[in-house]
């Protein structure tokens, strides 16, 4: 897997535990966590939501879904 590939990855894994560990979380909450800009936490939400991981009840917030995850380290 590329470098860039991976790091992406795993900046994923980190928004998704970040939110699971925080509860119900803002895009800006994630965006001042990770240092990264609104688009890309935007890029990652989108990837976890089509995966059925996170959904957003009310614009802008952001909580996991109750979908089972294994994770890997």
């Amino acid at each position: 897997m590329k470098p860039t590939t991976d790091r992406m990855l795993n900046r994923i894994k980190d928004v998704y535990m970040y939110i699971l560990s925080n509860g119900t979380v803002t895009t800006q909450d994630l965006v001042d966590e990770f240092g990264i800009t609104p688009r890309t936490i935007q890029r990652d939400l989108n990837v976890l939501a089509f995966n059925d991981l996170v959904e957003s009840p009310s614009r802008g917030n952001w909580t996991t879904t109750r979908k089972k995850v294994k994770m890997t380290s």
